[in-house]
Parts: structure tokens; sequence; C-alpha cells
């Protein structure tokens, strides 16, 4: 759907997004598996884009965009959770606070090593 609007872009791949995760929800509860039904349907997406297309969809492109620039309103239900739970918390949180920290830096020292092996090197300016 070549010129689509972008409100159009963003539903088909919402729709998209979803319809693998439901696939994904469908194989982990006929199965059994030990994976979260998201996780299998974005390994399905990605074998999906693999085997069809040279580059992802602009209209995937658009949505996942949109997703990632408001992905930290999605942690504002479980990170309020935490504060309604004071009595379950209330012991945990140097592991809590350590494990955010740990994961960060790992997620950043990982992102950066994959960026510096993907990336194409640049010339150097005389």
């Amino acid at each position: 759907m070549a010129g689509s609007s972008p409100v159009v872009n963003k539903l088909r791949g919402v729709a998209a997004l979803v319809c693998f995760q439901g696939i994904g929800e469908a194989l982990v509860y006929f199965s059994g598996i030990p994976i979260p039904g998201p996780v299998i349907g974005m390994i399905l997406l990605f074998a999906a884009l693999q085997l069809t297309c040279t580059e992802t969809p602009e209209w995937l492109g658009q949505t996942g965009y949109f997703m990632i620039r408001w992905l930290s309103l999605m942690f504002l239900p479980a990170c309020t959770g935490l504060f309604f739970l004071p009595n379950i918390a209330a012991d945990q949180w140097l592991p809590i606070i350590a494990a955010m920290v740990v994961g960060t830096l790992l997620t950043m020292v990982v992102a950066a090593l994959l960026m510096k092996k993907l990336m194409p090197a640049r010339a150097q300016e005389p």
C-alpha cells in the first residue's frame, strides 16, 4: 500500500504485531513451550521478514518507531505496582536497584559492542 497515511500504516503495523503475538501465544498454549508467547511471535515475525523481504516494510518501521518512542510509558503500570505492594518490596530494594543498575550497564555495553561490530567503519578524514 504505497502512499498510505501514517495512521493507516501504524494500524497495519499494530495489526501485524498483534497477529504474530497471537500466533506465538497459541503455540505456547498448545505446545507448552516455556517461552512467552510474544517472544515466539517476534521470532516468527523476524523469520517471516527474513524470508519475504529485503528490508523492513515502511508501515512496520513506522509502527516500531512509534512504539519505541513511547516505550517508557509501557513500563509505568509495572513500576506503579511496586508502590502498591510495599510489604513485598520493602526488603527487596537492594536487589531491585542492583538488578536495574546491572541490567542497564549490561544493555549499554552489549548495544555498544553490537553497534561497533555492525556499523560500517567510516573512512578517516585527513
